[in-house]
């Protein structure tokens, strides 16, 4: 026997019972909400071609890859928003605007050397397609919170940030693509010291210091008015700062102000976003405080690589992380045992399966027994708690209570 035989790949595992009804359950508290605001279910395929993601906003080392029986080169999905912004642009590019859809599905990277993650991810989001404005962003990231609500993630909180107030950041600082590639990385992983580091080798001035305060801009209303010192004079940067405080200010209003935080230090790797960004944390997570569930935010470039010019919004939520949560928390009921134990003799076989099939409509779950004897059944049924045996032959039929035959 291989050694493989008896595994599963590296980042997969096998899901089980009260883990897969808690999966269930959550997805289709999300589904349901979604439809409830007018989003309509779509599905991509599970492979699709390398080209549709070759804009390197998800890099080529974390997609698995394979070829068809031409030699073209494929990926498992690696994302859920590509694949749907194709989708829009082709199949749906005559659709009345806008475009409302949702999506339940898995997504494949390979997340190596990242403890507990797994390469296979469940997502549950949506995509709002073909409208821009704060109106839109507004819409979504109240649904994103609504989400979460859904979800039993109580202690859930939400960061908003914006690309473009550090794409306006980096506009001033001139620095090569390499080295801005670096101070993304490090601002969002906020690694205070390495981006020091890097800005201590660059010119010094006031966007430098503005750069390097990034990471500790985290809070309420007072990050929003000390940022507005930070950026006088840089158009981009002031108007995406501006845009996230009327958003942040209307979040309020409709009763998020526990929930939601300001972060300008938040980038996302996906770099198709282009304007405000947002993720979610569950605090109850069964990995600890501050477990990112959710992610998303505005992306009006990213149609532009099928052929359409449509502005987009949108959000994925993590179903595995809250999944673990809600079997922490014991949110979930083991799965339903079978109340009755249909026994037919080999005469009867046909008639037992009509009776499982009627009891299964008035009672709920029945099971059919595939033992060859009588004995058998009664000894299975007492293992499994199963209190009632109903046994057929030809001409009798008999109920057993706890192993006892009823007169």
């Amino acid at each position: 026997m291989k050694n493989t035989m008896r595994m599963t790949p590296e980042g997969t595992r096998d899901l089980l019972f009260e883990e897969c009804l808690a999966r269930r359950e959550l997805a289709g508290r999300l589904t349901a909400l979604f439809e409830s605001r007018g989003f309509s279910e779509v599905m991509t395929p599970g492979i699709e071609f390398f080209d549709v993601f070759s804009d390197g906003a998800i890099p080529a080392e974390k997609m698995y890859k394979l070829t068809d029986s031409k030699g073209r080169l494929l990926v498992l999905r690696p994302d859920s928003t590509t694949p749907i912004a194709r989708l829009a642009a082709t199949r749906l590019q005559s659709a009345r605007l806008p475009l409302r859809l949702y999506y339940a599905q898995d997504v494949f990277r390979s997340n190596h050397g990242l403890t507990g993650r797994s390469d296979i991810a469940f997502q549950a989001g949506v995509e709002l397609i073909g409208v821009g404005g704060e109106r839109a962003d507004l819409e979504v990231i109240a649904l994103a919170a609504e989400s979460l609500a859904r979800c039993s993630a109580a202690d859930y909180k939400l960061e908003i940030g914006h690309v473009g107030f550090f794409e306006g950041l980096l506009h001033d600082l001139g620095g090569d693509p390499e080295t801005c590639g670096r101070l993304r990385s490090q601002i969002e992983m906020k690694n205070y010291a390495a981006l020091s580091a890097l800005l201590d080798s660059l010119p010094p001035g006031r966007t430098v210091d503005a750069v390097r305060r990034l990471p500790r801009l985290f809070g309420g209303e007072e990050v929003l008015e000390e940022a507005k010192s930070l950026v006088k004079g840089n158009e981009q940067a002031a108007a995406a700062l501006a845009s996230l405080s009327r958003i942040y200010r209307q979040l309020r209003e409709i009763g998020l102000e526990r929930q939601v935080m300001v972060d300008l230090g938040l980038l996302h790797p996906n770099e198709y976003y282009t304007g405000v960004i947002f993720r979610g944390y569950a605090e109850g997570s069964a990995q600890g405080r501050g477990e990112t569930v959710m992610s998303g935010g505005r992306y009006d470039a990213l149609q532009r690589q099928f052929g359409s010019s449509l502005p987009a919004t949108g959000f994925a939520v993590e179903i595995d992380p809250l999944t673990k949560a809600m079997l922490a928390q014991n949110g979930v009921k083991p799965p339903a045992q079978p109340q009755i134990l249909v026994h037919a003799a080999e005469n009867a076989t046909a008639a037992g399966l009509r009776k499982v099939a009627e009891l299964t409509a008035a009672v709920g779950i029945a099971e059919f027994s595939v033992f060859d004897t009588l004995e058998e059944a009664l000894a299975y049924a007492a293992g499994r708690d199963i209190t009632t045996v109903i046994a057929l032959d030809r001409d009798t039929v008999t109920t057993y209570i706890n192993g006892r035959a009823e007169s």
